[in-house]
């Protein structure tokens, strides 16, 4: 397929938008250049102009004027992605969808909400927390509930509570043509055509625009209980998680700490936790089920070494250990001050989770690569964020091996090569050894939704002939 790159085309698709949004188009070099960063090591990537939208119809309109003059279309939330999802690798429209911001109805009886994919998991919470009502989806980032339905996002709750796949409901897309259709229901289940709502979630923009949402709420439990524990190995930690998943144990959150990465909380955020590797772990239910939880895990956390076991029901307690690990990743990056960080994730059983954490600790050691290793352990998903001299590139490719084995090694393990970060352009090179024959189908998925391959080019499925190695 061909993308519009010409002056003149671009030119033209501008003015068009332009008389559509009016000042709601912006072209200043300033606003392009910040929507072409990103999180991690890609290199930027600008687009010609960036769309602020405000309704469905706008983002048809801008559709059907891109379509028309085979401009690429890049959706925007917050750009909190780690996989460049959100560059303009061919220019093109950013579409940010920060004034897509409303929440149309929360519905306390059928446990949902209808919003904008402008609206941010914290600001749904806000909004949610006197009705005794949370959305459970917690990724670290304040990201927008739009960017999570595209990347299929999880985070720190989804072994207890699902990922996005399992909490978005039903969604209202704009195709590649303009074209608005819906997807899924407010029912709990249904047996009526094919899943179009779980193609689009984690279709990473490629397929169409989703403009609205519908999201499973859950309701506040009575109590809330956090514990941290300290090993002296990463496989003392890992083998808590196993045998308390074993054993039933609900736990809400589970997350593994190494002990690059405690060093830097503590510094980050003035604490004094052992530099060793630690689990943060919180339970949900009632008063006497959360201190049962905490006791079944001390008990277990004492078979596997552990040193002291703290818990606490204090807001402020659980406050301070959950903001100090959304930090982990500034935090660490600020340990290193004079790096570039590269992330990445991989997902296995949990019973290869031990091992899979051994092995790329022992690539990091072999290698000599600085890096950190934090994972939402109760599900099988770990991060590893690896750093490089800026100055040096053979020590990103360096860095690049490193991730390519960890992904490897996943698959050999019957596990994935990202269990929460995604595709975007970074992993794009792995598609075909986990997917196998069956990526051959999701490229004529992509050729039928989108056949000029406008929607988000390059991301997940690369239609060009000869693609970039990122």
């Amino acid at each position: 397929s061909t993308l519009s790159s010409s002056s003149a085309a671009s030119d033209v698709y501008k003015r068009q938008v332009k008389a559509l949004l009016k000042n709601r188009l912006n072209t200043s070099k300033s606003v392009c250049d910040l929507h072409g960063q990103n999180e991690t090591y890609f290199p930027k990537m600008i687009p010609d102009a960036v769309a602020f939208p405000e309704s469905t119809l706008e983002v048809s309109e801008i559709v059907k004027i891109c379509a028309k003059y085979q401009c690429p279309i890049i959706p925007w939330g917050v750009g909190t992605s780690l996989e460049g999802h959100a560059l303009a690798l061919h220019g093109g429209i950013t579409l940010n969808m920060s004034e897509m911001s409303n929440i149309f109805d929360i519905n306390s009886e059928d446990m949902f909400a209808i919003v904008q994919p402008g609206v941010t998991r914290e600001i749904l919470n806000k909004e949610l927390r006197s009705k005794g009502l949370f959305f459970s989806v917690d990724p670290g980032a304040n990201a927008t509930l739009g960017g999570m339905a595209a990347t299929r996002a999880s985070g720190t709750t989804a072994v207890l509570y699902g990922t996005m796949r399992e909490n978005v409901l039903a969604m209202e897309i704009v195709l590649a043509d303009g074209r608005v259709i819906r997807t899924g229901t407010k029912a709990k289940k249904s047996s009526a055509g094919y899943d179009l709502n779980k193609l689009f979630v984690g279709s990473e923009g490629t397929l169409g625009i989703i403009t609205e949402l519908t999201v499973a709420l859950k309701g506040q439990p009575e109590a809330i209980s956090a514990a941290v524990c300290d090993f002296p190995t990463i496989d003392n930690a890992v083998d808590v998680v196993i045998t308390a998943i074993q054993m039933g144990i609900p736990m809400a959150r589970i997350e593994l700490i190494d002990e690059i990465s405690i060093r830097a909380i503590n510094q980050y955020s003035k604490l004094e936790y052992p530099e060793k590797p630690h689990l943060f772990m919180e339970f949900h239910g009632s008063k006497s089920s959360v201190a049962s939880q905490a006791e079944s895990i001390a008990n277990i956390a004492k078979d596997f070494n552990a040193g002291d076991f703290q818990w606490s029901t204090k807001p402020e307690d659980l406050n301070k250990l959950w903001s100090a690990r959304y930090q982990a990743y500034y935090a660490t990056k600020a340990l290193f001050p004079n790096q570039i960080g590269m992330s990445t994730d991989i997902c296995v059983p949990i019973s290869k989770l031990a091992q899979a954490i051994k092995d790329t600790q022992n690539d990091l050691k072999e290698f000599n690569v600085i890096g950190s290793i934090i994972g939402h352990v109760g599900d099988g998903n770990y991060h590893t964020l690896l750093f490089s001299d800026p100055n040096n590139p053979e020590d990103l490719k360096l860095n690049k091996l490193l991730a390519s084995r960890m992904a490897h090694r996943a698959l050999d393990v019957g596990g994935t090569i990202t269990g929460e970060h995604g595709i975007g352009i970074g992993k794009l090179n792995f598609m075909e050894q986990e997917h196998g024959e069956s990526l051959s189908i999701m490229t004529d998925l992509k050729r039928l939704f989108d056949p000029q391959n406008i929607m988000n080019p390059g991301k997940m499925i690369d239609l060009d002939s000869s693609p970039k190695n990122y």
